[in-house]
């Protein structure tokens, strides 16, 4: 099975960060929303970016809701509902909450798809849960996973946001299975063959069978994987045992002064705290610096990014 050759995959904080920056910019393009996978890092990376105030929120919500996947239970309706405010923050006014009202899927000015009516919302989601939770054990995490993505579209909880958050569901459902999928950025495949995409979906509600869709779905997988497999592998260096060590040491948005980082790494040297682990981890996004037009400033002090 190709999943057994990641089994001994060096799993860094950088290349974590990267398949999250690639799996917002092709959930969002899906959807729409025009930013580059540049600007795309570049708003993560908290710079300025030239564009709508609302495609840079969608941005910032999509990467806050994937940093928290490993924290949601994907069994678990409030945790999904959880999951979409943070996707939907400030550019939708039911974030979080079930629509109200009955939606449409229109082909030009031709419906061809009308969504169950929002009085059934409700009871549809709980059946599908419950349906997810009896046969977790039952249906292979593969499987199981592509036929949830299917009918939550079918069901389309949700005014706005439904596509962005059910891929992020369906990789928080396959990542409960194996850790490796944090790593494989499945949306940039399915943004390569979005047309087909939205096209098989649209068979399967027309045959009212979502076989098609699970085959397409194993299909996206399937790819990925071999690009993954495909890519060399960054060679484990001096470099990457400092950062990992300095990562290490710190905590996520608890800032440190050097002579703390020193003491922690044991490091007499602040040149060599500042060229063999400071620079390195700054240069791959990984930590920030909280005074950075000011580099001889007593009050320098850094935190983790990711």
């Amino acid at each position: 099975m190709k999943l057994d050759n990641f089994s001994n995959l060096n799993k860094k904080p950088y290349l974590r960060k990267q398949s999250k920056i690639k799996s917002v910019h092709s959930s969002l393009a899906i959807e729409n929303n025009k930013l580059t996978k540049d600007q795309v890092r570049d708003i993560i990376d908290g710079k300025l970016v030239l564009g709508s105030k609302k495609k840079i929120q969608e941005v910032k919500n999509a990467y806050n809701a994937y940093e928290i996947m490993n924290d949601v239970n994907p069994y678990s309706i409030n945790d999904l509902k959880k999951v979409h405010g943070i996707m939907t923050y400030l550019t939708v006014l039911d974030s979080g909450e079930y629509r109200k009202s009955n939606e449409s899927v229109f082909d030009g000015e031709k419906c061809i798809f009308m969504c169950p009516p929002s009085e059934n919302v409700s009871y549809l989601m709980e059946r599908l849960f419950y349906w997810l939770k009896g046969n977790q054990n039952k249906i292979h995490p593969l499987i199981l996973s592509s036929v949830f993505h299917y009918e939550f579209v079918f069901i389309h909880p949700f005014s706005d946001g439904n596509g962005r958050t059910v891929r992020l569901r369906q990789n928080i459902l396959l990542c409960n299975w194996k850790e490796i999928f944090e790593y494989l950025p499945i949306e940039s495949r399915i943004y390569k063959y979005q047309e087909e995409y939205y096209k098989t979906i649209d068979n399967c509600n027309k045959k009212e069978n979502s076989t098609e869709f699970i085959e397409f779905m194993l299909k996206m997988i399937d790819e990925t994987l071999d690009e993954a497999l495909a890519t060399p592998s960054t060679p484990i260096n001096q470099e990457t045992i400092n950062i990992n060590k300095l990562l290490n040491c710190l905590e996520k948005n608890i800032p440190l002064t050097a002579n703390e980082i020193m003491k922690k790494l044991n490091i007499k040297s602040k040149n060599t705290l500042r060229n063999q682990y400071l620079h390195p981890a700054i240069k791959q996004g990984l930590i920030k610096l909280t005074i950075p037009d000011k580099p001889n400033s007593s009050k320098q002090m850094y935190y983790k990014e990711i």
